[in-house]
């Protein structure tokens, strides 16, 4: 499966965007572009959002192949990087409405956990939200979605992105 042009350019202007760069004690160091956040192996922040229906089904979808990190793997939790100047809330309610087309529902925080692999190192923010509202997925990013029941998607969503089953467990623990 190839690669489209408005994925490619897509691609391109997420490389581009400035996101909050942190230390080991997820405290701010400025911002920059999220390619050089990558190659430099420096550690960024990311809020991840678990969806969920009102039937307690989780929500995963597939990332598109133009993904830098995890191309056409299953993800349990919307989400990405936060942009410089940005709070990790405001990204979880960026992220569930540009991927998702989910907005204006109540996002509850579960904590943080830090996150290190060559290529990925973050601080990431656990959210999770309600909504039984259609799915309008963003075509640059998500290719297909779904709802499971959550002790399903873990078995269903393979191969999954590790960071996400992080979020995921952290939730799991949080009760």
């Amino acid at each position: 499966m190839s690669i489209s042009e408005s994925e490619a350019a897509h691609r391109a202007a997420s490389d581009a965007e400035r996101v909050a760069w942190v230390d080991e004690q997820d405290r701010l160091l400025g911002g920059v572009p999220r390619a050089e956040l990558r190659e430099r192996g420096l550690i960024g922040r990311a809020s991840f959002i678990l969806l969920f229906n009102t039937r307690g089904e989780l929500c995963v979808h597939r990332r598109s192949l133009s993904k830098a990190l995890y191309p056409g793997y299953w993800d349990v939790a919307a989400g990405g990087m936060v942009d410089e100047g940005e709070s990790y809330a405001d990204c979880a309610a960026r992220e569930l409405a540009e991927e998702l087309g989910i907005a204006g529902v109540p996002l509850r925080e579960h904590g943080r956990f830090f996150f290190d692999e060559p290529g990925n190192r973050l601080w990431g923010a656990v959210f999770s939200a309600v909504s039984d509202a259609p799915l309008v997925l963003q075509p640059e990013e998500v290719l297909e979605a779904r709802f499971l029941p959550a002790d399903h998607a873990l078995a269903e969503a393979t191969p999954c992105c590790p960071d996400s089953l992080q979020a995921l467990r952290l939730y799991l623990a949080d009760g």
